[in-house]
């Protein structure tokens, strides 16, 4: 019997990194808001981006009371199930999207430890999707804030029909956004990662009569 080499396939190895020396970047990372915030103090629109943020799309069925509870204990707030509503409790939101859905928000280190909870404490049916890394939060504000908005958005923004707390899965200008008003002049916007920079293009360009501030707390 003769000998037969058998070659090796090459195999590359990837240098992993620790999970704790991975440093999480925004989507709107490469804009500098932080140094944009040092140039101007004064304008009519404010915009500071809510970074890395934890976000979890939860589905069930609110009408079986015991599952909605359970998963109410978990949250440490009453899920809404008033149409277009939402509740904050501490750093925790839900947002209601549909009358089984919800968007919940926490800080980003808090959302797989929801996750966990999730699964070990909430018996029944459930869907619990995180699309923390697809999104990132715009707050806007300030004096101008609703006249910016009505170039961008095809909703009533008067106070009377859009209180604070209610929430909206809309159009903005050419992508989408789920807004909700913190209080008269302030609004958070969810995007998709995909179209920050598209966005934020556009908020520059809707705010340029009214001067744009960058915030950075």
């Amino acid at each position: 019997m003769s000998d037969t080499a058998v070659e090796t396939p090459n195999v590359m190895v990837m240098n992993q990194l620790p999970s704790s020396e991975i440093v999480g970047e925004s989507p709107l990372h490469h804009a500098d808001l932080a140094s944009a915030a040092a140039t101007k103090n004064e304008g009519g629109v404010h915009l500071r981006e809510n970074a890395l943020q934890g976000f979890l799309t939860l589905r069930l069925n609110p009408e079986n009371k015991d599952l909605l509870a359970s998963a109410n204990a978990v949250l440490g707030l009453e899920l809404p199930t008033k149409p277009l509503s939402s509740v904050t409790q501490g750093t925790t939101t839900a947002r209601w999207m549909s009358p089984d859905e919800w968007l919940i928000s926490v800080p980003g280190e808090a959302a797989f430890d929801l996750e966990t909870a999730f699964q070990e404490k909430v018996d029944g049916h459930f869907s619990l999707v995180n699309s923390s890394g697809g999104v990132t939060t715009l707050v806007v504000s300030g004096e101008h804030v609703v006249e910016m908005l009505k170039k961008s958005v095809p909703y009533d923004f008067h106070i009377s029909e859009f209180p604070a707390g209610k929430v909206v899965s809309t159009l903005f200008a050419k992508s989408s956004a789920v807004i909700r008003r913190l209080d008269e002049q302030a609004f958070e916007l969810i995007i998709r990662r995909s179209f920050a920079d598209y966005i934020w293009l556009w908020i520059q360009d809707a705010s340029r009569e009214y001067g744009l501030v960058i915030k950075n707390d």
